[in-house]
């Protein structure tokens, strides 16, 4: 099986991506833009990976190691967490530092990300910190602080253009998701509904909690309409609660990630935008 090397990485010059791809031993080089290159027909065994891993986040560059030939258009869904994946902020960590407990809420949501916390009992102890929030919050949020992710939307534009549908499935609020949807026109949305009474947030989901297992069962749901295996998914991800849905992946796709995820990840993403994507499927 031949693999190719893609090196990218948004401060890269070509002659550090030479130099590391030369580590690989390629048959050919191809360049894929101002800060990528592809490195054909590599040498892949463990030795080298490590070598050109360590070597290419040394140099803040992200390296691929992917089999030749692999498109974009052999795949059906791009499936995506939202926060700090899709977006760039934790909303409910910006949501609790209205109610001015933002470090309290971000020490929880930052175990839970790691996998030191069991997401479900996490997410309903932050929630419950919540009570008597103006919903109001929420739109602020919304307004004032979230932002996409770098490349998020040059990703969506390519993707759409190569078929593909997408979904974002979020542990979690459908505030978010609902309004992310309409306006990046995402196919699907799947996420956890907020409680609110007379204009204040109550302190409760309604419903199932949307954890990982129910994250992976929806990429499983989606793809099923699609008329689909999973492994014409890509999911992309950060925390320990996307590593199920990741897990049934054709490609898996770690986004500024914690450790845990990264390790687990078929692509990681540590400095290029989410359109880092296209140029390993390019």
């Amino acid at each position: 099986m031949t693999m190719n090397l893609v090196l990218q990485g948004p401060g890269a010059t070509f002659p550090a991506l030479e130099r590391i791809a030369a580590l690989a031993q390629p048959a050919r080089l191809a360049e894929l833009g101002a800060h990528a290159l592809r490195a054909e027909a590599v040498d892949d065994s463990a030795a080298t990976r490590a070598a050109v891993e360590l070597a290419a986040f040394e140099a803040r560059i992200d390296a691929t190691f992917i089999t030749a030939g692999r498109r974009l258009a052999d795949f059906g869904l791009v499936a995506m967490d939202m926060d700090s994946t899709l977006i760039t902020i934790e909303c409910i960590d910006e949501i609790a530092d209205m109610q001015g407990l933002k470090p309290q809420v971000s020490a929880i949501t930052e175990a839970a990300m790691r996998g030191e916390l069991d997401f479900s009992a996490s997410l309903t102890r932050r929630v419950a910190l919540l009570k008597g929030l103006d919903a109001g919050a929420l739109q602020r949020v919304y307004d004032e602080r979230l932002q996409v992710s770098m490349g998020g939307e040059a990703m969506l534009a390519a993707v759409k253009a190569a078929g593909l549908k997408t979904l974002l499935v979020s542990g979690g609020f459908t505030f978010f998701t609902e309004r992310l949807r309409d306006r990046l026109g995402l196919d699907y949305a799947h996420a956890n509904v907020l409680e609110i009474d007379g204009g204040k947030l109550t302190g409760r989901v309604v419903g199932g909690i949307v954890d990982a297992e129910v994250k992976k069962q929806t990429v499983e749901r989606v793809c099923a309409e699609l008329g689909i295996g999973t492994q014409q998914a890509i999911v992309m991800g950060d925390g320990a609660n996307d590593l199920k849905m990741m897990s049934v992946a054709g490609l898996s796709v770690a986004f500024r990630a914690k450790p845990v995820v990264r390790a687990q990840a078929g692509v990681a993403l540590n400095f290029s935008g989410l359109d880092g994507l296209v140029a390993i499927l390019a």
